[in-house]
């Protein structure tokens, strides 16, 4: 590394991990549906949105039939995007011996803070085995017939970290108690003997700005402080706050290379029309962007200078920084953010569209620019209306 530049900061790390990429769509619901199969003492599954069609059947049954093996199952859905689910499949699921509920809603919440969601995507199997990243239970992020999956990325991890997960999941599902006291996988004893070469530097950050955790946030914010040559982000819907963007221009002006892949198309067309407003800036400061063609794109990664990534639920945006309660993990080790980073490249070769100067220019009609700006202003209010909140005083 080179003199007399910030070094990226250790706390927090455990050292005893061993972690995989995962990509989205059948290899993804391949791994979710093993862990369950396998799983021979408790499941935590929490997500944001569960639907109930084929691929959230496919999964329900797992979690029944572990039931059946007397594994423990707790299953936590949004209780705003997982309205979907019908009355009848909850009941099958409870029926089944699922322990299942709702992330508070809306109006109940103890804090009255309407954006806040359970954004996060975690599974942990037997306090040994975790996956965390962004897709939710439905057919969207699987490979069905005829229909591929939405990009997307989870990270396997295996070891110590997987036991402050299942401890996450407790408190999650228990809302948080003040005196909770000890969860079951803090009383468990376990082992990991790891080959030296398969261990992995790995710590768990957490956004939920109800509870004051902004970790994610200085995630991001470390990478562009500490970058020496390149950032390479991926994600879903990238409009950074005022914080986010002086840290970018920050790194740029040091020489860091910044390479966006981002979503060509969406599921959200308001944030990706209020995106490509700022396209203009980011070229002007040569962020190189590129718009991914195959499918949606739904995942969230970043990799610095090929040591160190971030993966997760978490976009660069402040309903992710200041809203949702969102999960990521970081992970340290260079020749698997090389890995990761080999990945992006081949998603940015094979399946991108680099969007330059010419090109913007030559898409941009009087119309679209006012589509772009009005779809910006929108967004820039809706934060400002979702993320208000009073915090009850004790």
């Amino acid at each position: 590394m080179s003199a007399g530049k910030p070094e990226p900061n250790f706390q927090n790390y455990t050292t005893n991990n061993k972690v995989e990429l995962v990509r989205g769509g059948e290899e993804y619901f391949n791994l979710i549906l093993q862990l369950i199969n396998q799983a021979k003492e408790s499941i935590h599954l929490q997500v944001y949105i569960y639907d109930d069609d084929e691929t959230g059947k496919k999964v329900a049954d797992a979690l029944k039939a572990a039931v059946q093996r007397k594994v423990q199952v707790y299953l936590l859905a949004d209780g705003y995007a997982s309205q979907v689910m019908s009355q009848k499949f909850i009941d099958d699921l409870r029926a089944g011996g699922v322990h299942f509920r709702f992330f508070e809603t809306i109006f109940r919440s103890k804090y009255f803070y309407f954006g806040r969601r359970l954004h996060h995507k975690v599974m942990v199997a037997d306090t040994r085995h975790a996956l965390v990243g962004g897709l939710n239970i439905s057919d969207r992020y699987n490979d069905m017939p005829g229909h591929p999956a939405w990009l997307d990325f989870a990270l396997y991890a295996e070891g110590e970290i997987a036991k402050q997960l299942c401890v996450l999941c407790w408190k999650t599902w228990n809302g948080f108690p003040q005196r909770m006291g000890i969860t079951p996988c803090e009383e468990k004893e376990l082992q990991f003997d790891f080959q030296e070469e398969d261990k992995s530097m790995v710590r768990m950050r957490r956004n939920d700005w109800v509870r004051r955790k902004n970790e994610i946030s200085r995630s991001y914010i470390e990478m562009l402080k500490t970058a020496h040559t390149e950032i390479t982000i991926l994600c879903s819907y990238f409009l950074p706050g005022r914080t986010m963007r002086k840290s970018i221009l920050q790194a740029l002006k040091r020489g860091v290379q910044i390479n966006l892949v981002l979503a060509g198309l969406s599921d959200v067309m308001l944030a990706k029309y209020a995106e490509r407003y700022i396209y203009d800036w980011m070229l002007r400061n040569k962020i190189r962007i590129f718009e991914y063609q195959a499918t949606v794109l739904h995942g969230k990664v970043a990799v610095c200078d090929n040591e160190w990534l971030t993966l997760g639920s978490y976009n660069v945006n402040n309903i992710s920084a200041y809203a949702s309660i969102e999960l990521n993990l970081d992970v340290f080790n260079r020749a698997f953010a090389s890995k990761v980073n080999e990945a992006l490249t081949h998603i940015i070769q094979e399946s991108s569209l680099e969007i330059t100067e010419e090109r913007l220019f030559k898409s941009t009609t009087i119309i679209k620019r006012l589509i772009r700006w009005s779809s910006y202003q929108i967004i820039k209010l809706g934060f400002y209306l979702f993320t208000f909140y009073f915090r009850e005083k004790n």
